[in-house]
C-alpha cells in the first residue's frame, strides 16, 4: 500500500484521567524536518511585490464591465497597475490616520478593488479584516466593534446597511471607501455621524497628493482578522499572522513540485468564494504567487455559467454544493438524451474508471472516450479546465468520482480551517485510493488524534479515530480579545479542530463526525444544531426537536416530537381524528409544523440556510429507555442518527425530488 505521509512519534495512553493521543503524523517531504522557508518570502507582502517585480505585465485581475444592459468581455488589470493603485490607496490610508496596526474592514463581494484594499493594508502594515454578512444577524455592527475597525472599503450595495441605524457601531468610523461612488444621499449620512466619505477615485487622488512610504511587515504581524461562525452567536476573531501565509505557499510550492503537471502563468482563476473566506483567500494569494491571472464572478452565482464560459479558467475552485449541482445538470441532460447515446455515456464512464482504477492518470486512461463524449462535460466549465478544488465541507466520493471521470481535469479535495490558513490536509491528484478522503497532512504541519471516550473514537485502536489536533507553521496566532477560547483550543500545544477523523493505514485522514454540534453543509454555511433547536423548541406544537444537517447536505431536517394536547386541538379544529400515535402520520400534520418553524424562523430573522426543509414526526419521546438522551437529557446525537438514519435517507430523497 502506498504511504503518503510518515508516522514520527509513537501514540501513547496518557496519564490517569488523561486521554489517550495517537501517533504523530507528517508530510513525507518534512519526515525528518520541517523543510527551510522560502528565503525570499516572509510575509504576504512579499508574495505580491515579487511577483510585480518579475511579471510587472502579466494581467492580474480582471472584471467584467456592465455596457449596455448588459455584462460584456473580461478587461484586466497588469501586475504593475495594481501595483500603483495599491500603493495610492495605501498612502490615502495612511493621509487618513491609519497607523500600523490599524484595523482596515473589507465589505462586499469579489472584486479588484477588494484585493487592492487587502494589499494595501499588507503593504503599511495594517489588519485587513474581511466583514461578511452571512455569519449571522448584526455580525458586521459586531466585527466593527469587536476588531475596533475604523477605516473600511464597502461594496455599493452595501453602504446601505452599514448606515443602518442597526448597525449601530459604525458610528466608529473615520473613513468609508466605497467600491465605486456613493449616492448624495449616503455621503450625508455618513458626514452626519462623522465618517469621512470618498468614492473609489477620489481616494486614490487623495493617495497621489500624499505619497507615503511602505510600511512592510514583519513575519511576525498580524496580516488579517477572519471571523468566522461561534457556537454561541458571535463570531470568533481567528488571528492570522503573515508567516502562516508565508508557510503556506511555501508548503505550496514544495507540494506542486511533486506532480508532473505545473502550475503556470498563464493559468487562470473563476473567483467567486468569498474572499472574506480563507478557502479563496489563500488560492488568489498562490495565484499572485505564480504571476497568474484571476478573474471575478459578476455577482450573479446563478449565472456563473456565463463568466465560466467568457473568463475560460484554467482552476475553478467550489464547496460541495456547486459540484453537486454540476452533477446534476449533467445527469439532467444525459436523461434529454436518446437511450443509445446514453446507454453509450455510461459505457464510456465505465469504461475510462476502470482504467483510472488501475493506476493510469486520467488524461491517459481512454483518450477516446474524453473525445466522444466527456470534453462536451469539460465544455460547460468553460472547455479549458485544468484543476478542480472542492473544499469548505466534505465532497461525496459519488460526486467526485464523477467529476474526477468526466472533466477531464484533476479534482482535488481537502480539509482545512479559518485558523489553519485552509487546508491541513489536501488530497493528491490522479489518486483513486483519496476519493471520499481529505488527503495527507500538509508540508509544514504535524497532526495527531485524541481520544474522545463520550463518543467512544479511540486513536490507539483499529480503526484509529479521534479528534483531530493540529500543530505547526500555519495555526493562527489566536482568537482576537478572547484568550479564553484561546487556551481552550489549544493543549499541550496542539489545537484541537473539534473534528473526528480517522487515520488510514496509508497515512490519509478520513472526516467521520464532529466533536461539537456545530456543523458545516454542503454550501460551505456552518449551522449550530442546539442552537437551532432552543428556537424551534419554543413553539407550542413541539414538545421536542432533533435537528439534523450534513456537509452533503445542502438543507436541514428535524425529527419532531409533537406536543400532545396541542396536538389533538390542532386535529379538533381541523376536522381530524385517531389517537396521537395515528395522527403523527398525518401529512397534513408534518405541513402545519413545518409552517410553525419556518414562523419561527422568521421571527428569529434565521438565514435560509438555517430553515427547517422537511420534518419527521414521532408521538414517542426521546428518553433514556430508548437510549437516546443522557441523564442530564443532552441529546446522544449518534443515536438518534441511529434509529431514524432510514427515514432521514428516504426524506431527503423525497426533498431532492420535489427539487428537481
Amino acid at each position: 500500500m502506498k504511504i503518503f505521509s510518515a508516522q514520527v512519534e509513537e501514540g501513547k495512553k496518557g496519564e490517569d484521567g488523561k486521554p489517550s493521543v495517537g501517533p504523530v503524523y507528517r508530510n513525507l517531504l518534512s519526515k525528518h524536518n520541517f523543510p527551510p522557508p522560502d528565503p525570499d518570502i516572509s510575509t504576504a507582502w512579499d508574495v505580491f511585490s515579487l511577483s510585480v517585480d518579475k511579471n510587472p505585465g502579466n494581467r492580474m485581475l480582471g472584471w467584467r464591465e456592465f455596457v449596455d444592459g448588459k455584462h460584456g468581455p473580461y478587461v484586466w488589470k497588469t501586475y504593475k497597475q495594481v501595483f500603483d493603485e495599491v500603493l495610492c490607496i495605501g498612502s490615502a490610508l495612511r493621509a487618513s490616520g491609519a497607523e500600523p496596526g490599524s484595523r482596515v474592514g473589507i465589505y462586499g463581494s469579489n472584486c479588484p478593488q477588494w484585493v487592492t484594499a487587502m494589499e494595501a493594508c499588507n503593504a503599511h502594515r495594517l489588519i485587513c479584516v474581511p466583514l461578511y454578512d452571512t455569519l449571522g444577524s448584526g455580525a458586521v455592527n459586531f466585527i466593527l466593534d469587536h476588531a475596533e475597525v475604523d477605516f473600511v472599503f464597502v461594496q455599493d450595495k452595501k453602504v446601505k446597511e452599514l448606515l443602518n441605524p442597526d448597525c449601530s457601531h459604525a458610528q466608529r468610523l473615520k473613513t468609508l471607501v466605497c467600491f465605486t461612488s456613493m449616492e448624495e444621499e449616503e455621503e450625508k449620512t455618513a458626514a452626519g455621524i462623522g465618517i469621512k466619505p470618498y468614492s473609489w477615485n477620489e481616494f486614490l487622488r487623495l493617495g497621489k497628493e500624499n505619497p507615503s512610504d511602505i510600511i512592510p511587515p514583519q513575519a511576525f504581524n498580524i496580516c488579517t482578522i477572519m471571523y468566522t461562525s461561534g457556537t454561541s452567536g458571535d463570531p470568533k476573531g481567528v488571528a492570522l499572522t503573515h508567516e502562516n501565509i508565508a508557510y503556506f505557499i511555501r508548503g505550496m510550492d514544495l507540494f506542486m513540485e511533486q506532480f508532473e503537471d505545473k502550475m503556470t502563468e498563464a493559468d487562470v482563476y473563476l473567483s467567486f468564494l468569498p474572499l472574506a473566506h480563507i478557502i479563496d483567500r489563500v488560492i488568489e494569494e498562490y495565484f499572485f504567487r505564480k504571476g497568474a491571472s484571476v478573474g471575478y464572478y459578476h455577482g450573479d452565482l446563478k449565472a456563473i455559467r456565463d463568466d465560466l464560459m467568457e473568463l475560460k479558467p484554467t482552476c475553478f475552485a467550489g464547496v460541495p454544493r456547486v459540484f453537486e449541482r454540476v452533477h446534476e445538470g449533467i445527469l439532467q441532460a444525459l436523461q434529454e438524451l436518446k437511450p443509445i447515446r446514453r446507454n453509450i455515456f455510461h459505457l464510456l464512464y465505465r469504461y475510462k474508471l476502470a482504467w483510472m482504477n488501475l493506476g493510469f492518470k486520467q488524461k491517459n486512461a481512454a483518450p477516446l472516450a474524453d473525445l466522444l463524449a466527456f470534453r462536451k462535460v469539460k465544455a460547460r466549465l468553460g472547455g479549458r479546465i485544468r484543476l478542480i478544488i472542492s473544499g469548505g465541507a466534505p465532497l461525496s466520493s459519488e460526486v467526485e468520482e464523477f467529476l474526477r471521470v468526466t472533466c477531464c481535469c484533476f479534482v482535488v479535495t481537502g480539509y482545512g480551517l479559518t485558523e489553519t490558513c485552509g487546508p491541513t490536509t489536501l488530497g493528491f491528484p490522479d489518486e483513486m485510493s483519496m476519493i471520499g478522503l481529505a488527503g495527507t497532512v500538509g508540508v509544514y504541519n504535524e497532526l495527531r488524534l485524541e481520544e474522545v471516550p463520550e463518543m467512544g473514537y479511540n486513536p490507539l485502536e483499529e480503526p484509529s479515530r479521534g479528534e483531530i489536533c493540529v500543530r505547526g507553521k500555519t495555526v493562527f496566532a489566536g482568537y482576537h480579545k478572547n484568550p479564553e477560547l484561546t487556551t481552550e483550543s489549544f493543549k499541550d500545544g496542539w489545537f484541537h479542530t473539534g473534528d473526528i477523523g480517522e487515520l488510514l493505514p496509508n497515512g490519509v485522514v478520513k472526516i467521520i463526525d464532529r466533536k461539537k454540534n456545530l456543523i458545516k453543509l454542503s454550501q460551505g454555511e456552518y449551522v449550530a444544531l442546539e442552537y437551532l433547536e432552543n428556537i424551534f423548541g419554543v413553539n407550542p406544537i413541539v414538545e421536542d426537536i432533533w435537528v439534523y444537517g450534513n456537509s452533503y447536505k445542502s438543507m436541514l431536517v428535524a425529527v419532531v416530537v409533537p406536543h400532545e394536547e396541542n396536538t389533538k386541538k390542532w386535529a379538533y379544529s381541523n376536522g381530524h381524528m385517531g389517537s396521537f400515535s395515528e395522527l403523527c402520520y398525518l401529512d397534513q400534520l408534518k405541513n402545519y409544523v413545518l409552517s410553525e418553524l419556518k414562523s419561527a424562523a422568521e421571527r428569529n430573522k434565521l438565514k435560509g440556510f438555517e430553515y427547517i426543509k422537511g420534518v419527521i414526526l414521532d408521538h414517542q419521546p426521546f428518553d433514556m429507555e430508548r437510549d437516546l438522551v443522557t441523564a442530564t437529557l443532552k441529546k446522544k446525537r449518534n443515536k438518534l442518527f441511529e434509529l431514524y438514519k432510514v427515514q432521514i435517507d428516504e426524506l431527503y430523497r423525497n426533498l431532492a425530488g420535489g427539487k428537481s
